[in-house]
């Protein structure tokens, strides 16, 4: 083999290698919940109480309101958004909002009442 196709060889394996490693390495976009998965997402309100939701995979999620009670129901992706509906205690209704894409990210968001809430992505399953 010569040595000029050994080297268009290697560097079409090089490359081929780089783009399969950045493509792993890359965060989830917003509105993805796959950077949810495993991790804490707060509702920061203005007065710094929060809310904690756990997303799970099979489009559930579990929860802690402000007060630290249970919380529960399923969530959606609709476009660039994760629609979130709640069942336990009962909410008619979904909410839906971009989420941070990626742990430590965090954006602004709207409540159902109108006032502006953080929204961030904590590592790992956050209770307190």
């Amino acid at each position: 083999m010569h040595l000029a196709a050994m080297t268009r060889r290697l560097l079409l394996l090089a490359t081929s290698l780089a783009t399969t490693l950045a493509l792993q390495a890359a965060p989830a976009q917003a509105g993805s919940a796959q950077a949810a998965f495993g991790n804490t997402v707060l509702t920061i309100d203005p007065d710094g109480r929060s809310r904690k939701i756990w997303l799970k995979p099979d489009g559930t999620w579990t929860g802690l309101s402000r007060r630290g009670l249970s919380l529960a129901g399923t969530w959606s992706e609709k476009g660039s958004q994760v629609c979130i509906k709640q069942t336990k205690p009962r909410l008619p209704g979904s909410m839906c909002n971009q989420l941070p894409a990626q742990v430590g990210a965090s954006l602004s968001a709207k409540d159902p009442t109108g006032k502006t809430v953080q929204i961030k992505l904590v590592q790992g399953r956050v209770t307190k």
